[in-house]
């Protein structure tokens, strides 16, 4: 029996994507393969979801900024399971003229997963990261039929800093979720509020300045004191309470992009699940290494970040249970051979090892995977009984 080798990359954010990666590995190998493109809840999951069998499912949605926008999520019939990417409805990659940190909202992932329901899903798998907006899931929330009202029991505009007048939260028209079984896939554990929150850590990143910054923390602050005031979140607690309070504010993950992780928890009484283990179970990771004689896996730039649950060091952990050797191709590295080791990897192939400029590396991601990936075979000897 002839072994193959499994290619399983996340992306090269910029250049490929996970199933561009996989497919250049594979014709610079010159062996038998098998291409597993992977995520870990951020950009390309729904790609990854779709390149391992599930449908692509197509519809428009309001996007961050508020304009229409077309966005997909992966269906898979044979367990009703769809794969929603808050990214493809509420990233910033969605905002037509730049950040917009007070009023960027998430009413659009929750329109996908509005549709994922009546599509007729028993599991939805929330895959969080890349998002443009700091509201808390409110948005989300307003999608599914939750309203939002200030004290003159009008509905609150989008985004973050509009949670500051929140006076109650209905929830009359908000649907039977009972049947559906929600998972929220994301490393990120920092809680709603404070300084690891979703305002301080994260709101920067969405170009809040810093009294943006304290602006989206009052709003997210007041969105948790009336969510758990009028729906007993972790029992009725007056308003200053909350910043005290653990609940659901303070669990790991609700600062998940923007707080969606909060309305996740608080609305959809979702689990959250760490995001690269819970893909790869899903997209049948331990399977297709079952006799796998090498696993390739890989992303843009391995580095500090990558050792904090990044895709490549939850496939390397992924094949050292299943007893397979692991080797990553990257664009660039700033680990070590002895970091690299110790998160599972046996080596590193870096495009800037064949073209130090980054632009061109980019540029010319695919041929000089394709060389990396002919270097791999040689260096592993996997032509070796290959007929």
């Amino acid at each position: 029996m002839i072994q193959h080798v499994l290619v399983a990359p996340d992306k090269f954010k910029g250049s490929l994507t996970a199933a561009e990666v996989a497919a250049r590995v594979t014709a610079g190998l010159g062996v038998p393969t098998v291409e597993l493109p992977v995520a870990d809840g951020g950009d390309g999951t729904v790609d990854a979801a779709v390149a391992c069998g599930f449908d692509r499912v197509t519809i428009e949605v309001t996007g961050p900024a508020g304009e229409r926008v077309p966005a997909s999520y992966a269906w898979h019939a044979g367990d009703a399971t769809a794969v929603v990417e808050l990214a493809e409805a509420s990233g910033l990659r969605r905002l037509p003229a730049g950040p917009e940190p007070l009023t960027a909202t998430s009413h659009g992932t929750g329109e996908l997963i509005a549709h994922a329901v009546r599509h007729g899903a028993r599991r939805v798998v929330l895959g969080l990261g890349g998002s443009a907006c700091t509201d808390g899931g409110a948005g989300m929330a307003q999608a599914l039929g939750a309203r939002l009202l200030d004290a003159e029991g009008r509905e609150l505009p989008r985004g973050g800093a509009a949670l500051r007048s929140l006076e109650r939260i209905d929830l009359s028209g908000f649907p039977d979720l009972s049947g559906v079984a929600f998972v929220v896939a994301s490393d990120v554990d920092n809680p709603l509020l404070g300084p690891h929150g979703a305002a301080a850590v994260y709101g920067p990143q969405k170009g809040a300045t810093p009294d943006d910054v304290k602006v989206l923390e009052s709003g997210l602050t007041r969105l948790a004191a009336v969510a758990t005031r009028t729906h007993g979140l972790m029992g009725a607690v007056e308003h200053d309470d909350i910043v005290r309070a653990m609940g659901v504010a303070g669990a790991p993950g609700a600062g998940a992009a923007g707080g969606v992780g909060f309305a996740a928890l608080a609305f959809l009484h979702a689990e959250i699940r760490p995001g690269i283990d819970y893909l790869l179970g899903l997209l049948g990771f331990g399977a297709h290494a079952a006799g796998a004689r090498l696993v390739i896996t890989g992303e843009g730039s391995l580095d500090e970040q990558s050792l904090r649950g990044k895709a490549p060091i939850g496939v390397a952990q992924a094949a050292a249970r299943a007893g397979v050797p692991v080797v990553a191709v990257c664009g660039r590295r700033t680990l070590s051979d002895a970091e690299l080791k110790a998160a599972g990897i046996e080596a590193a192939y870096a495009l800037t090892d064949l073209e130090p400029d980054p632009a061109r590396c980019m540029a010319g991601a695919g041929p000089l995977l394709e060389r990396l990936a002919a270097r791999i075979a040689a260096d592993h000897r996997l032509a070796e009984g290959t007929p």
